[in-house]
């Protein structure tokens, strides 16, 4: 609502700004509207909208491509109505073929969103983080990078094409499939899900002078983690941390059911003030525009 008594147009050439950067850029993931808004408050200066947090937020389940793309754009709207930072989106597959990825990158970018990735995966897809990954070809993935290009009405529109080969044709082929995809018209590369810090450097190396890259530091998944300023070293433009926020939030939860179970009421546990919280989802922010506009 910020936004109503004026703040940034322009987020897609901010974001683009930001990974041109010469330090890589950090995008915690947030899986709803609040989550996105502790985001903006804690200083950061773009919010991931991540696909596992979302399907567990929404559906209470895994990420194994249950969730629709109507759905993930309606979650990204409401996140780009939440806050002013740039949001990057989590397109997974395109949800379809190549035409089906025409009409993805339409309505995410209605819904707002300065950035999204698409990735190589079969539809439906899994994690980039769990076993019994497949892809597409390189050929069908090249065609959906290129309809995406097209399908953008605004040129700042943020492509990122991720590739899931490493885990199911080797590095070497996730590599040259990066490569295909800047060709086709990637504007930053994704290769998910590398094991071993040998191979991130190897990525590093081999790509660093196609396109930005992003490191994607899964909290708890196959890929090792590594300290913030050697990914800056190794110059990875975009770094995700996407599900901290969504483990914090549901170790939280289960430590306050734990005490509520436990003593009966939530009174021993740590909890912000009702006023404190209500400040944190913007109450300031309506009482200001209640004066603003008379209501």
């Amino acid at each position: 609502m910020g936004a109503l008594l004026g703040g940034p147009t322009t987020p897609r050439a901010r974001l683009r700004e930001l990974i041109a950067a010469p330090t890589p850029l950090v995008a915690p993931g947030a899986y709803d509207a609040l989550s996105a808004r502790l985001v903006e408050q804690a200083g950061f200066d773009v919010v991931y909208l991540t696909g596992f947090g979302a399907t567990a937020s929404l559906l209470g389940r895994p990420d194994v491509g249950l969730l629709s793309a109507a759905e993930m754009a309606d979650q990204a709207r409401r996140i780009v109505d939440a806050v002013e930072l740039p949001v990057i989106a989590d397109a997974d597959t395109g949800y379809g073929n190549a035409i089906n990825v025409v009409r993805t990158v339409r309505v995410y970018e209605q819904a707002g969103v300065a950035g999204l990735h698409l990735e190589d995966q079969v539809t439906p897809k899994k994690c980039g983080h769990m076993a019994g990954k497949a892809v597409v070809s390189t050929e069908e993935m090249v065609g959906k990078i290129r309809a995406a290009a097209a399908a953008r009405r605004d040129p700042d529109l943020v492509l990122i094409a991720r590739t899931d080969a490493a885990a199911v044709e080797g590095l070497d082929a996730a590599i040259a499939r990066a490569r295909a995809y800047a060709a086709a018209g990637a504007d930053v590369l994704f290769v998910e899900a590398p094991t071993s810090e040998a191979d991130i450097r190897r990525v590093a190396a081999e790509l660093g002078g196609v396109a930005p890259l992003v490191f994607n530091a899964a909290e708890g998944g196959r890929t090792p983690p590594l300290s913030l300023e050697v990914v800056t070293d190794l110059g990875f433009s975009l770094v995700l941390y996407p599900i901290a926020t969504l483990l914090a939030a549901s170790a939280a939860v289960q430590s306050v059911l734990a005490t509520i179970k436990a003593d009966g009421t939530p009174h021993a546990a740590s909890l912000p003030t009702f006023a404190a919280f209500t400040a944190t989802v913007g109450l300031p922010e309506i009482q200001e525009l209640e004066n603003h506009f008379g209501a």
